[in-house]
């Protein structure tokens, strides 16, 4: 088995720096949207059902 690192760290109001084995992630929060530096998309629909997908690969 090996070693998982993960950490994130807030910059600022609604903006996230993610680091992990896998690289470096930034993302942003827009009201209920989320949008990240991979592309990827979340929309919290309400409290407990998130829809995630992709804008590009």
């Amino acid at each position: 088995m090996g070693w998982v690192f993960r950490g994130s760290r807030v910059l600022g109001r609604g903006v996230r720096v993610a680091a992990s084995n896998h690289g470096v992630r930034a993302s942003k929060r827009f009201g209920r949207v989320t949008v990240d530096s991979r592309g990827r998309v979340a929309v919290r629909l309400f409290k407990g059902l998130t829809w995630h997908g992709r804008l590009w690969r």
